[in-house]
């Protein structure tokens, strides 16, 4: 009877060491709060004439320990950083800038990250008229690789937002050189995409250029992709 104790025991110890440890998840993306996307934060903490405080919020994710907030003036393209366990953290930007955030979730356990999606703002200033935010550029993604169409070409495709809800049009540049440097269209405010002539086994870069009717504009920077 001792034998078969000892057996079953040994049996079971064997059992347990040999038992998968489970496999930690990757953190999953925040969804973002405030400031709204393409709004004018006006809730700021003034620090003095020049700059504001400003308290980031989004939502908590899964598997997620950190988040890293990423707040980046479009102007000056000058990026603030701040790695935090809550789900809000404040920084001491510019009044009257304009500028994108998004957060990166963390988790010591895995290497992967994961990234929010990035929204735009200005911070409230004494500015009167707005210089459209930068165009997202959605079609094709930077770093792609892609077939043509049967005609030989693809379709360029962005977003595009102001404040003042005066954008008048887009200037498109299209070039196998970077950065683009040749105008491939200019295009009324209605529009969002434009179809372009593309070879095989080639490297494209694209921009767009946004204006408004008070004579601001802002540029996209470059994306590029490749054609198969």
């Amino acid at each position: 009877m001792r034998v078969v104790i000892l057996l079953f025991c040994f049996c079971s110890v064997l059992l347990l060491g040999c038992k998968k440890k489970s496999t930690p998840k990757s953190p999953e993306a925040a969804l973002l709060v405030f400031p709204d996307k393409d709004s004018e934060c006006t809730t700021g903490r003034d620090l003095n004439d020049t700059t504001s405080e400003v308290e980031f919020k989004w939502m908590a994710s899964d598997h997620t320990e950190s988040y890293e907030l990423r707040v980046t003036n479009l102007n000056s393209n000058i990026t603030q950083t701040t790695i935090t366990k809550s789900t809000s953290a404040k920084l001491p930007i510019a009044k009257g800038e304009p500028f994108s955030w998004l957060v990166r979730s963390k988790n010591t356990n895995v290497n992967e990250t994961a990234t929010s999606s990035t929204w735009n703002f200005y911070n409230a200033g004494s500015i009167t008229t707005y210089v459209p935010f930068p165009a997202q550029l959605v079609n094709p993604q930077n770093g792609a690789s892609l077939f043509k169409d049967i005609n030989n070409e693809i379709t360029l495709e962005w977003t595009a937002a102001d404040l003042d809800d005066d954008i008048i049009g887009f200037d498109i540049y299209f070039s196998t050189e970077n950065p683009p440097e040749i105008l491939e269209a200019s295009l009324t405010s209605t529009k969002r995409e434009e179809t372009v002539s593309v070879g095989s086994n080639n490297t494209y870069y694209w921009k767009v250029v946004t204006k408004d009717a008070e004579g601001n504009s802002s540029d996209s920077g470059v994306f590029a992709f490749k054609v198969l």
